[in-house]
Order: structure tokens, then C-alpha cells, then sequence
């Protein structure tokens, strides 16, 4: 008689991202969206009529408003439960305490079929993207060469530079479903690791896209060198 010995799987190198949306986004998106249009009026390196605009990183230090401590607080949140959840296997349900400190908070405005090509973010663990203004679904997704699209957020799986050279066949499709498509959403904010390759696709809307981008590092409760603090107990 053949004796079966029951097989064991790895699912190994999965990649955690974390979206998250923001309760009092509509309270504050109005307030919010005012500061940082004047933010750029009054940057004297930036065109008003300008297809794309990126602020310096500086926001967090810059902006000085109940809204924008909101709003800072909101992010910071959502990062340190994407961290917990990425870590629950090495920390444990029960995870220590630790500091998320931003490293840089900027805006980008977009419009007339302006995008931001495929890029990492470096000298950080986590990167993040809040979406403050776009055009509602029903708009966004009707234009006529972008369609659904127009304006997204995509990511690209770490198989994804991989494909080029690979053979493709029914026994790897799961290699080829290598990009994901995040669709921009006021008050929506995703958390991805810094190393995941992604790109702003094409916009073109009545409304320009707002976006905040900002990157932390995460500390042991002890470091003292935080810009800023969010300690997760």
C-alpha cells in the first residue's frame, strides 16, 4: 500500500498595501484643498497654468491649521495599522510599540492628461497617497481615450520586471495579473511599501487631481529624532 504524505504550501513574498478612508474627509476637504492652492500661488517657481505642479516635501512643517493636524493624524493612523498588519507574523497579534516619523509630505496637482511615470520612493520603509479632489466617478471614467483609467493609481507587483523575459504560460498565470489599478477616491488614502513600483496614470478632468504623498520611516519608542510621533501602543 502507498502511503500519501500530505503536501505542504508557501504563499511567500505577498505584498501588504493598506487602504484606508478618512471618517471627517468631507468636514475638511474644502478648507484643506483652499490652503493648498494657495501654497502654490504663492510658490514662486510654479505656473498657475502649469499641467502638473509638485509642492516641496515640507508640508508637514508648513501648514499650521486644526484641519491639516486632522488630516496629519488620519494618515499617520492608517499607516501604523498597515505596519501592524504587514508585521502581525514576525510581532505577533499583540505587536510592541513603535514611532512612525514622516520623512516628507507633499501635493501634487494634476490636469490636461498630465501623469507621473513609474517610480519607488527611497530612504524610507512606507510610502502613502491621499486623494483630496478628482472628479466624481461617473466623469473621471467617461473620458473618451482613458476611460476607467483616467487618473488611477497603479501598482506594479514585484513579478512585474520579471515578465519581460519569462516565459508565460497556463501554469504561471498568477505571475501575470502583475499591476494593480487603485481608483482616486476623496478621502481615500493607500499604504504601500516604499520599494513597490507605481505610477500617477493620465488625468484629465473639470476638476484638477489633488494628491498628498508622503513617506515615513518606523522607530523603536525610544528614538528621540521624529519629526513626527505617533506612538502605536
Amino acid at each position: 500500500m502507498t502511503t500519501v504524505v500530505s503536501p505542504v504550501f508557501h504563499d511567500r513574498w505577498q505584498t501588504p498595501l493598506g487602504v484606508h478612508v478618512w471618517a471627517q474627509a468631507a468636514d475638511h476637504q474644502d478648507t484643506l484643498i483652499r490652503v493648498l492652492k494657495m501654497l502654490r500661488f504663492q510658490d514662486a517657481t510654479a505656473s498657475a497654468d502649469a499641467a502638473f505642479y509638485a509642492s516641496a516635501d515640507d508640508l508637514l512643517q508648513r501648514i499650521r491649521i486644526p484641519e491639516w493636524a486632522a488630516l496629519v493624524n488620519f494618515l499617520v493612523d492608517g499607516v501604523s495599522r498597515t505596519v501592524a498588519h504587514a508585521n502581525r507574523a514576525q510581532w505577533g497579534e499583540q505587536h510592541p510599540a513603535f514611532q512612525v516619523a514622516v520623512r516628507g509630505l507633499w501635493c501634487q496637482m494634476s490636469n490636461h492628461a498630465a501623469h507621473h511615470d513609474v517610480h519607488t520612493h527611497g530612504n524610507c520603509s512606507w510610502s502613502g497617497v491621499y486623494c483630496l479632489q478628482v472628479d466624481p466617478p461617473a466623469v473621471r471614467e467617461t473620458h473618451p481615450v482613458f476611460g476607467p483609467r483616467n487618473g488611477v493609481t497603479r501598482f506594479y507587483g514585484p513579478y512585474a520586471g520579471l515578465l519581460g523575459g519569462a516565459y508565460n504560460d497556463f501554469g504561471n498565470a498568477y505571475l501575470q495579473d502583475h499591476a494593480w489599478d487603485v481608483a482616486p477616491l476623496p478621502g481615500q488614502l493607500i499604504v504601500f511599501p516604499s520599494w513597490l513600483a507605481h505610477q500617477a496614470m493620465p488625468y484629465q478632468g473639470t476638476l484638477d487631481r489633488i494628491i498628498l504623498s508622503f513617506n515615513v520611516s518606523v522607530h523603536a519608542p525610544t528614538g528621540d529624532d521624529q519629526t513626527h510621533r505617533y506612538a502605536s501602543a
